[in-house]
């Protein structure tokens, strides 16, 4: 029998790769996003669009409201800076956002029987968020495993971070290899109506930097220049 796995699925480039890795380790997968309020919501049908390519068996779209803390740009009205120009953590940081949805991944998996969990974090190509530190996963973890019936059933938790060490470039031709498709994935932070990327934000820099340094053509659509 398969072992389970709950993955953490944004509908970005990284979560899509997290999911096909943990397809290609064997795990029966089951798909969470969160729809928390952000102003990237089109990353949600990215992350519809992600799951049904790669046939998860059940993909839950969970709603919360993290606008009512009114502190990051991605939930709030604050101008997302253009890549480069922040100093310290961005604005873009979300306060505790992965400690909630891996709070959410852990009562999840708890249900399910499951004991593996995957996230895309990583350490390497990233924006300065406290919660994509190797040192995070690793705490969670131990909180995980002893603040649930794990603790008394001798079990504990895996929350695999297999993108920790990895720069785009290589995430990307990791993903490719695995046959993710990147044209339905999303993760502009800033993007317009339409859903076109501005490719002026740190993960839009990002984005393009990693496809063109792997020599793959990059599939995202952006927004015509001004």
């Amino acid at each position: 029998m398969q072992e389970k796995a709950v993955v953490l699925l944004s509908g970005g480039l990284d979560s899509a790769t997290c999911l096909a890795m943990a397809k290609n380790d064997g795990y029966d997968c089951y798909a969470l996003s969160f729809d928390y309020g952000q102003r990237h919501r089109c990353e949600l049908e990215a992350a519809g669009a992600v799951a049904r390519q790669a046939g998860v068996t059940n993909h839950v779209v969970i709603k919360i409201d993290l606008r009512q803390w009114n502190s990051s740009a991605l939930t709030s009205d604050i101008a997302v800076p253009d890549a480069g120009t922040s100093e310290g953590i961005p604005v873009t940081y979300v306060p505790a956002r992965n400690i909630i949805f891996l709070s959410f991944a852990v009562g999840w998996a708890e249900t399910l029987g499951a004991k593996d969990i995957f996230i895309g974090v990583n350490s390497m190509d990233y924006s300065g968020y406290p919660d994509c530190r190797p040192q995070f996963i690793e705490a969670f973890q131990k909180c995980a495993t002893i603040g649930t019936k794990a603790a008394d059933g001798g079990w504990k938790f895996n929350i695999h971070a297999p993108l920790q060490t990895m720069t785009k470039t290589e995430i990307i031709r990791s993903g490719i290899a695995l046959g993710v498709d990147y044209a339905l994935t999303s993760s502009c932070y800033n993007p317009d109506a339409e859903g076109l990327a501005c490719g002026k934000c740190d993960s839009c820099y990002l984005r393009k930097n990693g496809f063109e340094a792997a020599g793959i053509p990059d599939p995202t659509k952006y927004q015509p220049e001004l």
